[in-house]
């Protein structure tokens, strides 16, 4: 059960091979000031990555993946919200795309590395549930996102859509989610009367 400010598993090419580490969710670009920005840089926007120079200069040089077996997502429901959790058909890990970047505090020097995942438009699914959707990226299409020799934002920007409706599935979980200190298996079970 993550939330944002937390830190998340994440995929990055480190110049000569693929690492698997953490990062914090929530992106502090190298050059703030200070870290309050980070509560505000929880996604990005895809169709608006060019025009952000937050975003603009990441995306030439710091991608990577966040892997998942799913995520949530509120829809609002006869007054209320219901947490529906959103995963492959199939239940396999996913990739969503995401950019980086490290942050040294001014006075102590300690360094923060933290990132943002890109949104876009939602696909079938998610149009019932969200207005936005995180961008999930095929195996295909992870390794092209991780290629550091790839610069061409064109092509970057292509890979940026909405993932296929047909290959994802949704359902609700208990109310639970909501409070990042819940955290354990039955978060993920279906409920009928959450």
């Amino acid at each position: 059960n993550v939330a944002p400010m937390q830190m998340v598993p994440a995929v990055v090419h480190d110049g000569e091979k693929l690492r698997m580490g953490h990062l914090r969710w929530g992106l502090v670009p190298s050059w703030a000031q200070d870290e309050r920005m980070a509560s505000r840089m929880i996604n990005a926007r895809a169709e608006t990555l060019l025009e952000r120079p937050a975003f603009r200069r990441l995306l030439g040089r710091k991608r990577c993946l966040i892997p998942a077996d799913s995520f949530y997502e509120w829809k609002a429901a006869g007054g209320r919200k219901q947490p529906l959790r959103i995963m492959m058909q199939d239940g396999s890990i996913f990739s969503m795309a995401a950019l980086y970047d490290t942050w040294v505090h001014p006075v102590s020097g300690e360094k923060i590395s933290t990132c943002t995942i890109i949104t876009t438009a939602p696909n079938a699914l998610m149009a019932e549930i969200h207005n936005r959707m995180p961008v999930i990226l095929d195996r295909e299409q992870e390794q092209i996102w991780l290629d550091r020799q790839l610069q061409d934002p064109h092509v970057l920007m292509s890979l940026l859509g909405p993932y296929p409706a047909e290959k994802m599935r949704a359902y609700p979980v208990s109310r639970r989610v909501g409070h990042v200190r819940n955290d354990g298996p039955e978060l993920i079970e279906e409920c009928q009367d959450p």
